[in-house]
């Protein structure tokens, strides 16, 4: 495999490891501060593309990367003032089941409103084309070249021969958006006053309420924000990728980055979800299999041999289960997770 094809399936990985910390980010907020694992996380992930989808074809997408996540946070934070608080005080399988509740009627309003099929979310001018393109030429080693650099640059010449690879703007600027809100939630969380009240309300809502504090806005507040996270990554996948309201299946996924990476840790979230994006789509371009590596190491493997169909499953057929059986690893050797804090 070329220099080029592996960086840019490197940054693909990475690219989509952060669009799940996106995602995982407003859940660990919500249970590291709540202790409420939100079922309906992804169909707030789901209601942010559609919404940022409308509010772009009535004013324009920077408009809808600031409001989308302000409409789905106010949903949320309305869900819990209206429902979520009610069953909040018998504990933790009414909450699980009427978030999961939630994801239904979600997935059913959106599919009324907006259809059953996807959507065409273009993205706007300045994200569209490659932030950079990745020139490899025979001999000579690699370049980079901002933006789409030009057919001659790309053209082969005699016997040296030219590759680019573009990586697209849009996965380019969700990279950005992702790190911008790791740094933003770790201050937040650690460096503000408010923060610090979030973390009290959580351990010791008596005393946050003595001082002055209103613990159950406080909470709303919360859950609301980790429901605009959400929305926001739904705006940044919906435009990069698809907006469908199967966008609303990832919710597996994204339970699986923060178990692994630790419940409640938000480093922990952030490892989680760039082991998992790894996981997910470096094997992808991988076609050997097992028979073909025991053959490259001289053994001999022929139709007959035990397990034949086994041993020819390629590593990119079984990427996709791949972060579920390192899920399964970590729960048998490190309940905690990588990151986590919480006693096993």
């Amino acid at each position: 495999m070329q220099i080029d094809q592996i960086l840019i399936n490197l940054l693909n990985g990475l690219s989509s490891g952060l669009l799940l910390f996106m995602l995982s980010s407003g859940l660990t907020l919500i249970f590291s501060m709540m202790g409420v694992l939100n079922f309906a996380h992804a169909s707030f992930y789901m209601l942010g593309a559609f919404v940022a989808y409308t509010v772009t074809g009535w004013l324009n997408f920077t408009a809808a990367l600031i409001l989308a996540p302000l409409i789905v946070g106010a949903l949320g934070a309305l869900f819990e003032r209206g429902v979520l608080r009610k069953v909040h005080k018998y504990g933790h399988v009414p909450e699980l089941l009427v978030t999961f509740g939630l994801s239904y009627v979600a997935l059913e309003v959106v599919q009324l409103i907006w259809g059953r099929i996807p959507l065409n979310f273009e993205p706007p001018t300045w994200l569209q084309g490659p932030a950079f393109t990745l020139i490899q030429r025979t001999g000579q080693g690699l370049s980079v070249v901002a933006g789409l650099a030009s057919p001659e640059m790309c053209q082969s010449v005699g016997d040296m021969v030219v590759q680019c690879t573009r990586f697209p703007m849009t996965r380019a600027f969700m990279m950005m958006v992702a790190v911008g809100m790791l740094v933003a939630l770790w201050l937040f969380i650690t460096r503000t006053r408010i923060g610090l009240v979030i973390q009290a309300a959580l351990t010791h809502p008596e005393m946050v309420e003595s001082l002055g504090h209103n613990v159950p806005r406080v909470f709303m507040l919360v859950f609301g924000a980790g429901c605009a996270l959400a929305g926001l990554a739904g705006v940044i996948g919906g435009v990069t990728f698809v907006t469908e309201p199967n966008m609303s299946h990832i919710g597996p996924i994204i339970f699986a980055v923060i178990v692994i990476g630790g419940m409640g840790s938000l480093s922990g979230a952030f490892v989680g979800s760039l082991v998992v994006g790894m996981l997910q789509t470096l094997p992808l371009t991988v076609d050997s299999s097992l028979a073909d590596a025991l053959r490259s190491m001289g053994a001999v493997v022929t139709p007959d041999t035990v397990g034949y169909p086994i041993l020819r499953i390629t590593l990119s057929q079984v990427a996709p289960i791949l972060p579920y059986l390192l899920l399964v690893l970590i729960l048998i050797f490190r309940p905690k997770g990588l990151l986590g804090t919480r006693e096993e």
